[in-house]
């Protein structure tokens, strides 16, 4: 079964990220999205740290130790940016100043419920850090993960099974099988990028969901 890369995935965000949004990026993948943002479009990204206006990740040689995101991951400072006190930063994302957060999840809800900051796991080490802040904060939110977990379980479940990070929060969903909206309706697909059709994506989904693919072809 075809499926996109991390890498891949995080191209097909970008795509979806418009001219001067002000963007915050989740640990872990969501970070590649950074690198596939069209230099051609003033898009803002911010970090819970204290950073607004991050470039793409600096060229082995070139990190400065000064300047990481929220991950500890190395990072440039566009022309213009700046960087502050973080509880100036949890006020820009308590505050609604954010177009669009990119989050990773252990699961997503049929009724756009995120949890993905604890699983239970006897080695884990729970942090849900600016996580919360951001999914009832931000003006969208879209959610970047795997659409199976290594078991092949699905991680879009009708309830989650995790601890929820927010409730309804989460508008889009971009996985290595498809791109979902979370509407009033239900989860609608938007694009399939496996080589799966609809009735399979499905089945390994375990909820119901709507054919929206359709209508993109028409658009």
């Amino acid at each position: 079964m075809k499926r996109l890369t991390r890498d891949e995935m995080a191209k097909r965000v970008a795509q979806d990220i418009p001219e001067g949004a002000y963007v915050n990026l989740g640990i872990g993948v969501p970070t590649l999205v950074a690198n596939h943002l069209d230099a051609n479009k003033e898009i803002f990204l911010h970090s819970e740290n204290g950073l607004l206006g991050m470039g793409p990740a600096p060229a082995k040689g070139e990190e400065d130790d000064e300047l990481i995101n929220a991950g500890k991951q190395h990072v440039t400072l566009l022309t213009g940016g700046a960087f502050f006190h973080h509880s100036d930063s949890f006020a820009m994302m308590r505050g609604g100043h954010l177009d669009y957060c990119v989050l990773g999840a252990f699961q997503v809800s049929s009724k756009g419920d995120l949890a993905n900051w604890h699983t239970g796991a006897p080695d884990a080490i729970p942090a849900v850090g600016g996580a919360m802040d951001l999914a009832i904060g931000a003006k969208q939110v879209f959610v970047m993960m795997e659409h199976l977990t290594k078991q092949g379980e699905s991680k879009i479940v009708a309830e989650c099974s995790y601890p929820v990070t927010g409730v309804g929060c989460v508008d889009r969903i971009y996985t290595d099988l498809a791109m979902i909206d979370v509407t009033k309706d239900g989860l609608v697909v938007r694009e399939i990028f496996s080589d799966i059709d609809f009735a399979e994506l499905e089945k390994l989904t375990g909820v119901a969901l709507i054919d929206g693919t359709q209508q993109a072809r028409a658009a």
